[in-house]
C-alpha cells in the first residue's frame, strides 16, 4: 500500500496545531516535524497536550485550527486514510481481557482483513515471544507482556508509522528496556515512532525529542541540541542541610534551575559567570560544589520553571 506522498521523507508535518475543550485550550499553536523511520519522544507533563495532540495526528480528533498531513494524508479531509496505516497503541490496555492472546490477536488480524489471519497470528506470537502463552488469558498478564500483546496487536497489520502514548508506564525496568529494543529493532525496518513518555533514559534512545507544556511546544530536536541550546551551568551540591540551602537558591539571582536527586542538588544557570559568583557565595566546609554536564532532566526542569515565571 502506497502513501499520499510516498516519496517525500516526512511522515508528519502539523502547523499551528490548536484544540480546545470548551473555553480551555488544550494544544496551543503547536507545529512539529517527524521524518520516515525515525523515533520521535514526545515529552511533558501530565495534562500537557501529548494525548490531544496525537489523537489529532491520527485522525480521531480534529484540530479547531492549523493544519498537518500524517503520511502524506491531511488531518482534516482524510482521516480514515490516515487510520487504516496507523498503529495507534493508547495508555491503557485496549484488548479484551476475557479473550486469550490467541485470540486478541486473530480478532485484530481479522478486522484489518488481512489475507491469511491465522498465519499472521502464529508469526505475531513467535516474533514477540508469546507462544507459550498464546492460550493465555489477556487479563491475567502482568503489565510487561500485556504491554507486548498490546504491541503485537498494533504492528499486526503493517502500519507504516505507530503512535505509543505512555507505553512504557507502571511496567518493570526490564520490561521497558526489551520494549525499547522491540522499537529501535522496527524503526530499523522503516517504521516511523512517535511516543510519549516521562523517562527521561527513554527520551534519549529518540533520535529527536519535543518537549511540551500546556499545550506549547518548549523544544524540540536531538538530546544532545536541546541541552546545547539551554546554555545552562551546572552544578552538583552534596553536603549537609540540603533542604535549606535548596530553598536560598531558588531566590537567588542567577540561579534559574533547582533540583533535588537523591542526596544531591542540581544547580544550574543560563549565566556561567554569575553561577560562578553563586558558589563563591555558598561554599563553605557543609557543602561540596562540583561541575557537571547538563541533562536532559534538568534542561526540562528549567524549561518547566522559566514557563511558570513567564505566567
Amino acid at each position: 500500500m502506497t502513501e499520499a506522498g510516498a516519496e517525500s521523507n516526512i511522515a508528519i508535518e502539523a502547523s499551528g496545531l490548536t484544540k480546545f475543550f470548551g473555553a480551555k485550550k488544550v494544544v496551543d499553536n503547536l507545529s512539529m516535524r517527524v521524518e520516515r523511520g525515525h523515533i520521535q519522544g514526545f515529552l511533558g507533563p501530565n495534562g500537557s497536550g501529548k494525548t490531544t495532540t496525537i489523537r489529532m495526528l491520527c485522525g480521531l480528533l480534529t484540530p479547531d485550527a492549523g493544519e498537518g498531513r500524517c503520511l502524506g494524508y491531511d488531518i482534516r479531509t482524510q482521516q480514515e486514510e490516515i487510520k487504516r496505516r496507523v498503529g495507534y497503541m493508547t495508555q491503557g490496555f485496549s484488548l479484551y481481557r476475557d479473550l486469550t492472546i490467541r485470540e486478541n490477536l486473530l480478532f485484530v488480524a481479522r478486522i484489518y482483513g488481512l489475507e491469511d489471519p491465522e498465519g499472521a497470528t502464529r508469526a505475531a506470537l513467535e516474533r514477540l515471544g508469546l507462544t507459550s502463552r498464546a492460550d493465555q488469558l489477556a487479563g491475567e498478564l502482568s503489565g510487561g507482556w500485556k504491554q507486548r500483546l498490546s504491541l503485537g496487536a498494533c504492528v499486526l497489520p503493517s502500519p507504516s508509522l505507530l503512535l505509543l502514548d505512555e507505553p512504557t508506564a507502571g511496567v518493570d525496568p526490564k520490561a521497558r528496556r526489551d520494549f525499547w529494543d522491540e522499537i529501535h529493532q522496527l524503526a530499523t525496518q522503516g517504521l516511523t515512532v512517535l511516543v510519549s513518555t516521562h523517562y527521561m533514559d527513554e527520551a534519549e534512545r529518540c533520535h529527536e525529542i519535543a518537549y511540551i507544556a500546556e499545550g506549547r511546544l518548549l523544544a524540540t530536536g536531538t538530546s544532545e541540541e536541546i541541552i546545547a541550546e539551554a546554555g545552562l551551568s551546572t552544578w552538583v551540591v552534596t553536603g549537609e542541610g540540603l533542604d535549606a540551602l535548596e530553598a536560598r537558591l531558588k531566590i537567588t539571582p542567577g540561579v534559574d534551575m533547582v533540583a533535588r536527586f537523591g542526596a544531591a542538588l542540581h544547580v544550574g544557570g543560563r549565566d556561567a559567570a554569575a553561577m560562578e559568583a553563586v558558589v563563591r557565595r555558598y561554599a563553605d566546609p557543609a557543602h561540596r560544589w562540583s561541575r557537571d554536564a547538563a541533562t536532559l532532566e534538568d534542561v526540562f526542569i528549567d524549561l518547566m520553571t522559566r514557563k511558570r515565571v513567564e505566567q
